[in-house]
């Protein structure tokens, strides 16, 4: 694997220090909506004058507010962009949509949500919008929607390869990257155009916000991101900008150990693919694994460990030979919570289909914590085997 890219505490802690704030340490989190005019302004200036991505003051929280303004400041530094964020994924995956105004859409797999969020996107627009395939030939007007690593199976896709594509009709890559989020993975140094989170996961890292995030190259793109968000009403609560500060701040101790725990997790589950048994792992239950580090060379022959230069994806999938066992599996664990979503602390495991219905009821997806492995890997052990008791059956 390519070496791991140092993301730096110190800008995780210090990148926004110059925005305006009080001279506490610890962030406060301001809930009012509104702020006190220290003078009178020139209405006909329009919100020009807010100077959003740099505010010396606040006016009303929908513009902007201290806490979120320093949020944006952080994840713009380490994304190497400008960073605007949003009341959760799909409102940013919305955003993003009403920014680019594509005529069609390249989408292939991922997650169902962003599916979902398209479809409402066709039904608002005045022009129709046809939904392709990324492996299509693209025309002028496209975008392609690329998510790299793939939710659920944390499998890489290559970024430069979907970039010059798109870039050859004079189209748009969005990568969704949420699975790997700074310091695992850089898509614009790949060729992405835009850069979506869901900061609900991983920049959160405690699962307990939700947020969305766009990063764009140009302060003039970010601005007109910020100007619809004025008027689409999706930004963050006050209270979720502030946990997200917060979280923000361990961003280089929890991912890089998550991303450890779980490349031991998929070496060790896929010696029992196949349905073999390995270490402590019964026979007959496991039938594949899937995840970046277990992924070899394709057609083209690329593989993704320079493009995950910082470590593997933390969450995965494993597929169960039975659909009973899939079911029980997510209520046999100790230590890992039986929970959808993914990028927290804590290990959780689920089986997909009760999130989307689309999904094999024999997929597993596991997101990976910070807990010892060993522990993790002792309640997967004991879990598999209870699945198989008779007593274990529906």
């Amino acid at each position: 694997m390519a070496p791991g890219k140092k993301l730096s505490g110190t800008d995780l802690i210090h990148a926004d220090d110059q925005v305006v704030h009080g001279l506490e340490v610890a962030p406060s989190i301001s809930v009012s909506t509104t702020f006190r005019n220290p003078q009178p302004w020139d209405p006909s200036k329009g919100l020009d004058v807010l100077n959003a991505r740099d505010p010396d003051r606040h006016v009303y929280s929908r513009y902007t507010q201290e806490v979120s303004t320093r949020a944006e400041r952080v994840l713009s530094k380490i994304n190497n962009g400008y960073a605007i964020t949003y009341s959760s994924g799909l409102a940013a995956i919305y955003a993003a949509l009403v920014h680019l105004k594509p005529k069609r859409v390249a989408i292939t797999g991922g997650y169902h949500g962003a599916h979902m969020t398209l479809n409402v996107y066709k039904r608002s627009s005045n022009e129709p919008v046809e939904v392709i395939s990324i492996d299509d030939e693209f025309k002028p007007g496209d975008i392609c929607w690329l998510e790299t690593p793939l939710n659920p199976t944390g499998e890489a896709r290559d970024i430069k390869y979907y970039a010059d594509k798109i870039h050859a009709v004079g189209g748009k890559l969005v990568v969704d990257a949420t699975f790997a989020p700074p310091p695992l993975q850089y898509p614009f140094k790949w060729g992405a155009d835009i850069i979506m989170h869901s900061g609900t996961k991983y920049f959160g890292g405690h699962s307990d916000l939700l947020c969305g995030v766009l990063v764009v190259k140009s302060k003039e793109e970010w601005t007109e991101l910020w100007s619809q968000r004025t008027f689409l009403g999706n930004m963050m609560g006050s209270l979720e900008a502030w946990l997200l500060l917060r979280s923000l701040r361990t961003l280089h101790l929890r991912v890089p150990r998550q991303s450890e725990n779980a490349v031991i997790l998929a070496k060790w589950l896929s010696g029992a693919a196949g349905g073999k048994a390995h270490d402590g792992i019964p026979a007959g239950v496991i039938d594949i694994v899937w995840h970046s580090s277990l992924q070899g060379k394709d057609a083209r022959g690329w593989e993704p460990s320079a493009q995950l230069e910082g470590g593997w994806n933390p969450t995965f999938a494993i597929f169960m030979k039975h659909k009973e066992h899939a079911t029980l599996l997510p209520h046999s664990t100790k230590y890992f919570f039986p929970a959808t979503s993914l990028g927290g602390i804590e290990s959780l495991i689920e089986q997909r289909v009760a999130s989307d219905a689309s999904a094999d009821p024999r997929l597993i997806r596991l997101s990976i914590g910070i807990e010892d492995v060993e522990d993790l890997k002792a309640d997967l052990r004991q879990a598999f085997q209870a699945v198989l008791k008779p007593k274990a059956k529906l």
